[in-house]
């Protein structure tokens, strides 16, 4: 089994955040990452942002092919997990409500947010975080579970919604994209663009969507 935070093992965890307190990939980073760097080999930026980078890993995985890569996440957990394992990359602790520091503006080529606005009351937020740190024309890639009706019908059928959408977990998923809910989003949030794909399994029953753009010029 994959690494499993504290926050995933259990379908209720009281706590005040996403509770990181394993290392290493999870299982999201087997159908994910190929897919990701196939999205940065085309433009070969030169220094990116994990934004919502988790217990380190992801960016850990991205530095690993070459890119010169910072994380930042809401969790202190996830952050001290990171630095720990990590300590050749920098982290921060950021607060979604809050704006980005100046020394993080408009300093990425690229941002990347894997499995991360599905936890997000306010997903805007995640948007207008990227649109900060990246410069002109920057790239800025988003994974998120996918939904669409063949899916969510078979999750009706076999009667598992509550193992998918997990209700009772603390700071987990709270709002379900379909493709046309995501790329909407990225249109509003003025990226252009914009592609699309699946990941993991076949498409009408795959387990997450790529969505990217690029912010403008």
């Amino acid at each position: 089994m994959k690494n499993v935070p504290l926050t995933e093992q259990n379908l209720s965890v009281a706590a005040p955040e996403y509770v990181w307190d394993v290392a290493g990939n999870t299982e999201t980073h087997d159908f994910t990452l190929e897919p990701v760097l196939q999205l940065l080999r085309r433009r070969r930026p030169n220094r990116i942002l994990d934004l919502g980078c988790g217990n380190g890993s992801f960016a850990a995985l991205l530095a690993s092919d070459g890119y010169r890569v910072d994380g930042c996440d809401g969790s202190t957990s996830g952050i001290d997990v990171a630095r720990r394992n990590y300590p050749d990359l920098s982290f921060w602790q950021q607060d979604f409500a809050d704006d980005l520091g100046p020394q993080f503006r408009g300093k990425y080529d690229a941002v990347v947010s894997t499995e991360v606005i599905e936890h997000l009351l306010l997903p805007r937020r995640l948007m207008s975080l990227a649109r900060s740190a990246l410069r002109p024309g920057g790239l800025f890639i988003v994974s998120a579970p996918y939904h669409g009706y063949l899916k969510n019908l078979a999750l009706a059928v076999t009667n598992k919604f509550d193992d998918h959408w997990h209700p009772l977990r603390d700071f987990g998923h709270v709002k379900f994209f379909s493709r046309s809910t995501l790329t909407s989003l990225f249109e509003e949030s003025g990226f252009g663009n914009l592609t699309y794909s699946t990941v993991g399994r076949i498409p009408l029953l795959a387990r997450s969507m790529l969505v990217s753009g690029t912010a403008p010029l």
